[in-house]
């Protein structure tokens, strides 16, 4: 009995292993998407579009994947783990910087979730109410070595708002134990969480003080858009159909999601939703043109990866390196979306 069950073992291992490989792009109309993080209601829309049929009408068969870190997201899509990546804009620059050959070709996020995150009651009202304050940071990324920019924009210096570091899976639980008073967070994700715990969040997005960045968008390798640039193509088609038909349908797109994720109440996902779909639309040239990128937005990330996120000025790095629209055909605001 033990023999055969070694051997049944090293079957479904054998078996396993043949579908892990053929997801990671060994077939043609096959593509695993890596997240940032771990399944979060945020990322909703990208079951949504896999549940009713967005990719499957482009011929192409998408399994997601939970991610651990921008950084680790655009890592595993340039060494070809995975075919494409939701990742942090900056992210993707200092992985790049690094000699990453990825671009970012859809920006589902044309402006960042960074913000501060409290509690109703815990004494942050608005941005006047930091100073004395403590707030808690995961401890590295980009949003942390950005927030001596954001405190000039406040007027303030080091010292004037205490910052101590927490895992992230402790930020929240020491924010209601009133360990520090706020979180430095992606209020995306934090606000949800707070939501679901029956507690009132208090908001303060950066982009409130000017801080108006480039968010999480799309990243693929250079060899991919080399080898299999219609992939490409069809995979931002339906991705940016299934992205904004989640956010006419928040509801349904929560449903979906919980069907694949436990964990969360339906109103939770779709708050969440709708805080995504709050960041679609940008502020420049390309602001009615879903997912496009242009080089002053990208620009301006460079000029702040110089500045903070230590990305070198002898990088080499120009905005045409970094992103591409070659492969979208963007969606507008005023466009309506069936489902298959």
């Amino acid at each position: 009995m033990r023999d055969t069950r070694r051997i049944s073992a090293a079957l479904v291992g054998a078996i396993l292993l043949v579908l892990v490989s053929a997801c990671a792009g060994g077939g043609k109309n096959s593509m695993t998407v890596m997240m940032d993080v771990g399944y979060l209601p945020k990322h909703a829309p990208f079951f949504a579009a896999v549940e009713r049929g967005f990719f499957r009408a482009e011929g192409i068969d998408v399994t997601i994947m939970p991610g651990s870190g921008s950084t680790n997201t655009v890592t595993s899509v340039e060494t070809g783990r995975v075919d494409a990546g939701f990742a942090d804009f900056g992210a993707t620059i200092i992985s790049q910087g690094r000699g990453a050959r990825v671009k970012q070709v859809n920006l589902l996020q044309a402006r960042s979730a960074y913000a501060v995150v409290a509690i109703e009651g815990n004494g942050i009202n608005g941005w006047d109410d930091l100073r004395g304050k403590t707030l808690a940071t995961e401890g590295a990324g980009a949003m942390t070595a950005m927030w001596p920019f954001a405190m000039s924009k406040l007027g303030l210096t080091e010292g004037d708002v205490h910052v101590v570091h927490a895992s992230s899976g402790s930020k929240i639980p020491g924010l209601l134990a009133r360990q520090w008073d706020a979180n430095l967070a992606l209020y995306i994700s934090d606000q949800p969480a707070i939501d679901a715990l029956g507690r009132e969040a208090v908001v303060l997005k950066w982009s409130d003080l000017g801080i108006d960045l480039y968010g999480n968008g799309m990243v693929v390798s250079d060899k991919k858009l080399a080898e299999n640039p219609d992939q490409v193509r069809r995979f931002n088609r339906a991705m940016q159909k299934g992205f904004l038909w989640s956010c006419a349908h928040p509801d349904e797109a929560a449903q979906d999601f919980r069907r694949q994720v436990s964990g969360f109440e339906t109103d939770t996902v779709t708050l969440a939703i709708r805080e995504q779909c709050s960041l679609n639309w940008g502020t420049g040239r390309s602001a009615n043109d879903f997912g496009v990128m242009d080089d002053a937005g990208a620009q301006k990330m460079l000029d702040v990866a110089q500045q903070f996120l230590g990305l070198p000025e002898d990088s080499g790095l120009t905005p045409d390196k970094v992103y591409t629209n070659d492969f979208l055909a963007p969606l507008h605001r005023d466009e309506t979306i069936p489902a298959p």
